[in-house]
């Protein structure tokens, strides 16, 4: 969890951070002096899952701050540690929204139990666990990496979604370039290399913002590292990336091992991208033949088809024949609209709003969010005065 205390006594303030900060576990902890005032300014990005008070002032209308807030952010849960304990008290706290009440010194087992009682409450709500999306290829060529990258992009575009995107081809992965010019400070191989730093923050740091709620952890940037990552280090990210973000989608690529296996293994869902060529069709009955031989159901397994043209040799009624399932999900062959995307490292939803490629992801993404997904349409004005803008001009900006 995301954890944040909130004290006006310094050393208090400190003496607590340590304690929550040695508990077992990858909670993340920050410090926050003052009065529940200082939340007001308060951004998305800081809004932890669980808000310790120490010491909150009802007489100064602090309990009526705390419920303010708790409205405006209904998914983060209240602890407060007073020395009044009255009934008075505890039902202006009840009111206020708050559900946890404790001594002003509450002792760090009294207070483990009750961050406890949090977690198992938003993991009931579905708060904690995020979906993780695996996009393997059937074939090399199919297009996963350019679906899954551009895919995080619209899961995230609708602002209410927190989404990061793992580089899981470890040779020779550049997913982080279709979304972004931005050089990678870290990578999945470093952080596999100091996994004992895993925790929220180190997670966050070694990766590429390409948006507030969007994030890349690029794959290594030499093939030899590749060997740096683990089985056990795919465990411990993908649990706790699944903590901090509501979608984790992972390209895996196309070559299976333990590692890859590893985190197929987490996915709740996988999505084989082939093309409607013989050879596509070949491979892809091969590899969903190793998905039955590791007992992946077929609830599990949702074949794409990219590229997709209802005009084409091969009809999508003889694929449900040849692979014996429901095809659910297909891209247009947008041709332009891809390899502009590409070249200039900006997602197509972006880029090209209008364009089938992108009405199709979207859609998808609406899907899996179960809310509009608002794709990035520019205004008239700005239409009218645009000008063409390329990869040197987005780093001379950045600069």
């Amino acid at each position: 969890m995301k954890i944040a205390v909130l004290s006006r006594d310094e050393r208090h303030l400190i003496e607590l951070a340590r304690q929550l900060r040695n508990r077992p576990g990858l909670d993340e902890v920050d410090m926050i002096a003052g009065s529940p005032a200082r939340l007001a300014t308060m951004s998305d990005e800081a809004v932890p899952d669980v808000l310790i008070v120490d010491q909150p002032r009802a007489d100064e209308g602090e309990l009526d701050q705390l419920e303010s807030i708790g409205q405006l952010f209904p998914r983060m849960g209240f602890i407060v540690l007073t020395g009044d304990l009255s009934q008075d008290f505890l039902l202006r706290a009840m009111r206020a929204g708050v559900r946890e009440v404790l001594p002003a010194a509450p002792g760090i087992a009294a207070l483990g139990q009750a961050l406890d009682r949090a977690a198992e409450k938003m993991g009931s709500h579905g708060a904690a666990q995020g979906k993780v999306l695996a996009f393997i290829s059937c074939k090399g060529g199919s297009g996963s990496t350019f679906l899954a990258t551009n895919l995080a992009y619209a899961l995230s575009s609708g602002g209410s979604k927190r989404v990061a995107l793992i580089d899981m081809n470890l040779q020779f992965g550049d997913a982080s370039l279709f979304v972004s010019d931005n050089k990678p400070l870290a990578t999945l191989s470093d952080v596999a290399t100091q996994i004992h730093r895993l925790d929220p923050s180190f997670l966050a740091s070694s990766m590429v913002s390409v948006t507030p709620n969007f994030s890349v952890l690029a794959a290594p940037s030499d093939p030899a590292h590749a060997s740096d990552v683990k089985p056990e280090h795919v465990d411990a990210i993908l649990k706790l990336a699944r903590r901090q973000y509501d979608f984790v989608v992972l390209d895996v690529g196309r070559s299976l091992d333990p590692v890859s296996i590893r985190a197929l293994d987490h996915a709740d869902t996988i999505y084989p991208v082939l093309q409607m060529t013989l050879p596509y069709i070949r491979d892809g009955k091969r590899l969903l033949t190793v998905f039955r031989n590791l007992d992946y159901g077929r609830d599990k397994v949702e074949l794409v088809i990219n590229r997709y043209d209802k005009n084409g040799d091969i009809k999508l009624k003889d694929l449900e024949e040849a692979f014996d399932t429901a095809i659910q999900v297909t891209m247009p062959n947008n041709y332009d609209a891809a390899a502009k995307s590409v070249n200039q490292g900006v997602p197509v939803t972006r880029l090209a709003p209008e364009a089938p490629l992108s009405a199709a992801l979207m859609e998808m993404a609406r899907q899996l969010t179960g809310e509009a997904a608002p794709v990035e349409a520019e205004g008239l004005m700005a239409r009218m005065f645009k000008r063409r803008v390329g990869p040197a001009d987005r780093r001379k900006a950045a600069r």
